[in-house]
């Protein structure tokens, strides 16, 4: 049976751009990255996969278009947050990164790699190197701590995803974390075992992320 946002197999339908990205999300949220091929895209769309290559030379191509389209409105959230506080304003932008990795099932291994030059994800780097510059930090310093805020909650989701699969049973199951630190002799890890075992990725998120903002805010 087909899904509702996929148009049924041998219907024809007008191949874009913007239709073959969001058919591509639709068919990342049902399978996840690893069974998104080209040539389950061009079924999904009813052509036939050489199609596809008019927009898109790589599969790469394709994904660097998927990331940019979750982007879409992250930007915003700097507005949303207090006016003149540039750390509120940070916080707000890095919140909205990881919500629109969030998004979309595997979307943080999507994202990762592909350096988008498209207006949404250029428009989130600009407000967030503009939030610094106009709080008087140095360009260097905004434009690095782009890239270590960005970097940071990539790296974040990509965990945070990894671990929320279903039974996945290797080492990021705290069952099996729990059961190898106290099998062994490792009394710092077995005093903080129920922080390191604790699943609330957003108390972690926003621990890590308030130590960037800290940093931030000693060296400005």
């Amino acid at each position: 049976m087909s899904s509702p946002s996929l148009p049924a197999r041998g219907r024809p339908s007008r191949l874009d751009r913007a239709r073959t990205v969001q058919t591509a999300l639709d068919l990342l949220n049902q399978s996840g990255l690893d069974a998104l091929t080209m040539r389950r895209l061009a079924d999904a769309m009813g052509v036939q996969a050489g199609a596809l290559y008019r927009y898109f030379a790589t599969k790469q191509d394709l994904l660097t278009a998927m990331a940019e389209r979750m982007m879409d409105g992250a930007s915003d959230a700097v507005t949303a947050a207090d006016d003149g506080d540039w750390a509120g304003q940070l916080t707000a932008l890095a919140r909205a990164m990881r919500t629109a990795l969030l998004s979309h099932r595997d979307g943080a291994r999507v994202f990762a790699g592909t350096h988008s030059n498209g207006e949404n994800t250029l428009g989130f780097a600009d407000a967030l190197v503009g939030v610094l510059r106009d709080a008087g930090f140095p360009d260097d310093d905004a434009a690095l701590a782009l890239y270590t805020v960005a970097n940071y909650t990539v790296g974040h989701t990509l965990e945070e995803q990894a671990a929320r699969q279903p039974g996945n049973g290797g080492p990021a199951d705290p069952g099996v974390l729990r059961d190898a630190v106290t099998a062994g002799a490792y009394p710092h890890l077995s005093a903080t075992l129920p922080t390191l075992t604790d699943q609330d990725f957003t108390r972690l998120f926003e621990f890590g992320l308030g130590l960037l903002v800290a940093g931030l805010r000693a060296r400005h």
